[in-house]
């Protein structure tokens, strides 16, 4: 048995009838059924090439002549220009040609189609790289894409990053201005705004990944999420030391979605000045707090090295220090001797003193606690494992440079998002805008 394959072109001039492809098959047996994956790239292939081939004759054709005064443009030369797609990098004619003299320009020639493949790379194929190498390593998407799709064979890991950052830049030069305040209005503004949302309950935390240019050093990722009560979740991050505008991230995140300036919205650090800066004046109804978990963390540690003293934890910021002065008493007096009494003095000192820099920001969290009220985001530990963990891997110590860092964040959360689409489609408003059922008609 055969299958001819054609394609048929149609347009206003006729139809142009091409042979694509011809498969046979001789023996029935189950590995022959239907297409193989090399039979399927090679057919993609072969119809990316035709396909584009015409509307790109087509597209010249509607340059042709001058916009001003209808006159044939005359041709200077031959050039080829590669655009890289899904199915393959296709070398294409771009031929330049002649500006006409009716109009002055800078130029005297200039190429249509360069115009058109602005950057030589399709939008699904950046799309797909993008996606896939904010969720695993460049070099696994390159080979994930090849083992799959007709894609050239010099793709490979630092063309997948090159193509990711690009992108990134991209959505960065979209993003506004860096202020120091981005709250707007007045009071009597904000009461006439209609009745807010559920607060938005935002967490941020802190990590470090390995610096490539120095091995034996880190630096900080600041990642966060922030949770509303009747919509998606939101994740964010940054490296501090490279970003230029985290507070602008910030704010448009919780714009996005939906924040008002009558709406109450609740921070959860731990208290790092860093992390503290980025959250201030971005509403005038926020609030900013310990997370509780952060406490408890260094509590635990304490209680390590006291057991066997009482060590009760409390909520209260007054109570809590009137408990470290009887623990300080206790070890005064030779309550817990030996390097585990060294210990606990040192972690006693360093907790005194947290507890002091950041006595503004505990609330009564046990007063919250019985009203049933936030005092702590788990979520953010898990949120730091889903943005960080599983794509900067930092058990296996891989090596970032800050940009390259900060670039895969912004793709990374993104994609975690489900809102990579939607920035393509700012870009390219057609971009996977129609159902599947949609964009193939079925012969009848």
């Amino acid at each position: 048995m055969k299958f001819l394959i054609h394609l048929i072109a149609e347009s206003e001039v006729g139809q142009q009838v091409q042979e694509i492809a011809c498969l046979e098959r001789k023996e029935h047996r189950l590995e022959d059924v239907g297409l193989t994956l090399r039979e399927a790239k090679k057919l993609l292939g072969a119809i990316q090439q035709r396909m584009v081939e015409q509307q790109v004759e087509e597209y010249l054709e509607t340059q042709r002549s001058c916009p001003h005064c209808g006159r044939a443009r005359g041709l200077k030369g031959s050039h080829t220009v590669t655009f890289q797609t899904l199915f393959g990098n296709l070398e294409l004619c771009s031929p330049p040609w002649n500006h006409c003299g009716c109009r002055p320009n800078p130029a005297k020639t200039f190429s249509p189609l360069l115009e058109l493949l602005d950057g030589h790379v399709s939008p699904e194929r950046l799309y797909l790289e993008t996606k896939w190498a904010s969720l695993i390593s460049f070099e696994l998407a390159a080979h994930l894409l090849k083992d799959t799709l007709p894609v050239a064979e010099t793709v490979n890991g630092a063309s997948v990053c090159n193509h990711l950052h690009r992108i990134a830049e991209r959505a960065e030069a979209a993003l506004g201005d860096e202020k120091v305040s981005f709250i707007e209005g007045c009071p009597r503004e904000w009461a006439a705004l209609p009745h807010p949302q559920p607060p938005l309950t935002v967490g941020i935390d802190g990590c470090y990944v390995r610096q490539w240019e120095d091995k034996k050093a880190h630096f900080e990722l600041i990642v966060g999420k922030s949770m509303a009560e009747d919509g998606p979740s939101r994740c964010f991050g940054f490296v501090q030391a490279y970003d230029e505008k985290p507070k602008r991230r910030l704010f448009e995140l919780l714009k996005g979605q939906g924040m008002q300036m009558n709406q109450r919205v609740m921070f959860f650090s731990d208290g790092g000045t860093d992390i503290r800066e980025v959250q201030l004046y971005l509403n005038p109804e926020a609030e900013h707090y310990l997370d509780w978990f952060h406490i408890t963390m260094r509590l635990t540690v304490m209680g390590q090295y006291a057991k066997g003293l009482d060590t009760t934890q409390h909520g209260n910021v007054v109570r809590a220090r009137d408990k470290l002065e009887d623990l300080h008493g206790i070890l005064d007096h030779g309550g817990l001797a030996g390097e585990s009494g060294q210990k606990l003095r040192k972690a006693l000192d360093e907790f005194d003193t947290y507890v002091v820099v950041n006595e503004a920001l505990i609330p009564n969290c046990g007063e919250r606690w019985r009203n049933e009220e936030t005092i702590a985001t788990g979520f953010v530990e898990s949120a730091v494992n889903q943005i960080v963990s599983k794509r900067f891997s930092k058990k296996q110590q891989m090596q970032w440079t800050k940009k390259g860092a900060h670039l895969v964040l912004q793709m990374r959360t993104q994609v975690l998002d489900e809102r990579l689409e939607d920035t393509f489609r700012d870009w390219y408003p057609e971009f996977r805008t129609k159902p599947p059922e949609d964009e193939i008609k079925q012969a009848a």
